[in-house]
């Protein structure tokens, strides 16, 4: 190949990359601008299929990417927020979103890149977030978008009688399912079919492809964009597959109907314009309204099909499972981190349990019940591990001074949280086995100060839950001051425990390293516990350099005398 032809398809390559990198940049921006907003609309949509079918059409116009569409789809299905007709329906109107959005950017807009461009940086950099931000964002895509298809179309004109270029679209032209094959791919691969579809038009406005072959091309990007969510949700439940599995085999179903008349298409597409742009997009939208004519009347029977072939799997224990972790939010940070903390609160939900019948296995000896809880810690382990691989994907995008504070509190609470699980399976059940085992027993006493400082820690568990998520000052001073009480309080437990061992209290020797090894463990749980309030005191500014000793003299001023002797 020469050095002007090595140029050429260098310029076409990167052409093609800079496309798709504005149609991302659109799509980020749009939903870090309104991602809340058109979650929020297409879950009011899904009443029936005719407005599921129109707010399909519309999100998907907005954000740009029928993927993107899908995923949130997948994602609402999942968790039972949308039934599968609807969903079906949102994924037609999705088809018809994208040829909306092809057809725009289709028109000679050669003006419109630059100004876009320029807004867009400029708004990006003289605001320090938010919307005007995230709006510049989705301006200076719109305009890569432009400025990409103008290089990919001066790239291509010259190609168009190149030999090269006859003998690579020969065999395309001859196998038209072979083309439909390849760009199917191509689009699955770049997870952006508009993409795809302005790279086939501007090939056809050069001339370097024929109607045919541009049709052929359309419809294997239809069937490539049905593949990319398909192929995301495959990790979760089937009812988050199912309307994928359908847009997929309508998509299909309507391919092989259009193939037999791919020479007879581009003269009946011509009467809206013989354009070679404009056949693409025209034969785009086309194909797309006659999916949604022929498949909304019989979404249920697709919905009965997929049903069959993806079966909800037998109940299991599903308590490991996470439920919110939406992996369609991660484009919008705000809701990708709100997922994180409701599934954080479920695997507070699961500590909370493990340490209420922690005292129940002190107190009943109960040694199936301490396997049960050994084995909550399982749950917790699993659930913390997804939410920490959630947020290590959130944090591959660009995260606002807000969003960034918020990332490290919930990573930070769901490690305590995991902490907590450790100390409860590992040391105090622990504990709990050795006392079964050596049919010991607690005094009367040590019994109810262990239970009181336990009392108080499931209290302190539940307040920094809602501390969590309400993030609220007087409740962190609260937590602290209950931190220095608690202190107090476990220090004249160890010493009246001392005093019982002087006295020759049976129960009260045998039990010595168990009970003061119960109490530690509780107190080092409570030490987690409170470790979420630090971040908002000192945020307000009611934390000082010297606050550990401030803390050890609030502690020591609620001991009943000096010189009492706590734990280390």
């Amino acid at each position: 190949m020469t050095q002007g032809a090595t140029d050429l398809l260098l310029n076409l390559v990167a052409g093609v990359a800079l496309l798709l990198w504005g149609v991302r940049m659109v799509r980020t921006g749009m939903t870090r601008a309104f991602g809340a907003q058109l979650r929020r609309l297409l879950g009011r949509a899904m009443q029936n299929r005719f407005r599921a079918f129109a707010a399909g059409i519309g999100v998907t116009a907005l954000l740009q990417s029928s993927t993107a569409t899908g995923m949130i789809v997948a994602s609402f299905a999942g968790r039972g927020l949308i039934f599968g007709p609807a969903a079906i329906a949102v994924l037609l109107g999705a088809g018809i979103g994208t040829s909306i959005s092809a057809q725009y950017l289709s028109l000679d807009l050669h003006w419109l890149g630059p100004a876009c461009i320029i807004l867009g940086v400029t708004g990006f950099f003289a605001a320090e977030g938010g919307l005007p931000r995230h709006g510049g964002r989705l301006l200076i895509g719109l305009g890569l978008m432009l400025l990409a298809l103008e290089m990919i179309i001066n790239a291509s004109a010259p190609m168009r009688d190149a030999p090269e270029l006859a003998a690579l679209l020969q065999p395309l032209e001859r196998a038209p399912l072979l083309a439909v094959l390849i760009f199917a791919l191509l689009t699955w691969l770049s997870h952006a079919s508009l993409a795809t579809v302005l790279i086939a038009a501007s090939l056809a406005r050069a001339g370097t492809i024929d109607g045919a072959l541009a049709v052929a091309l359309v419809v294997g990007a239809n069937i490539g964009t049905a593949i990319s969510p398909l192929v995301a949700a495959s990790g979760q439940p089937p009812a988050a597959r199912r309307a994928q599995l359908a847009n997929l085999i309508a998509r299909v179903i309507g391919t092989l109907a259009v193939l037999p008349f791919l020479h007879q298409l581009p003269g009946w597409l011509s009467v809206f314009g013989d354009d070679g742009a404009r056949l693409v997009v025209n034969a785009h939208t086309a194909f797309n309204i006659a999916l949604a004519a022929v498949f909304l009347p019989l979404v249920r029977p697709l919905d009965a099909l997929t049903r069959r072939l993806l079966p909800d799997p037998p109940v299991t224990d599903l308590a490991a499972r996470p439920r919110y972790l939406d992996k369609a939010a991660l484009d919008t940070p705000g809701v990708a981190l709100a997922a994180a903390a409701r599934e954080t609160l479920r695997m507070s939900d699961i500590v909370s349990r493990m340490l209420d019948e922690t005292m129940t296995v002190f107190t009943r000896d109960d040694a199936k019940l301490a396997k049960a809880v050994e084995h909550s810690d399982d749950d917790v382990d699993r659930l913390h591990e997804a939410i920490k691989l959630y947020l290590t994907e959130l944090s591959k995008h660009e995260l606002d001074e807000g969003e960034s504070r918020r990332y490290v509190d919930v990573l930070t609470f769901t490690t305590n949280l995991e902490h907590i699980g450790d100390i409860i399976d590992k040391n105090l059940m622990e504990l709990a086995q050795k006392k079964i085992k050596n049919k010991l027993a607690f005094s009367s006493e040590g019994l109810a100060e262990l239970t009181g400082i336990h009392r108080r820690v499931a209290t302190n568990l539940q307040m920094a839950c809602n501390l969590f998520m309400a993030g609220d000052v007087k409740l962190a001073r609260q937590l602290l001051q209950e931190k220095a009480s608690l202190r107090a309080a476990e220090q004249q437990a160890a010493e009246n425990h001392y005093q019982r061992i002087r006295e020759g209290r049976t129960e009260t020797i045998e039990t010595s390293a168990i009970h003061l090894d119960v109490i530690r463990d509780l107190k080092r749980i409570n030490s987690h516990l409170t470790a979420v309030a630090y971040p908002i005191l000192e945020q307000c500014g009611e934390l000082t350099a010297t606050r550990l000793r401030a803390d050890e003299r609030a502690a020591r001023s609620l001991l009943p005398g000096k010189g009492n002797t706590g734990l280390a």
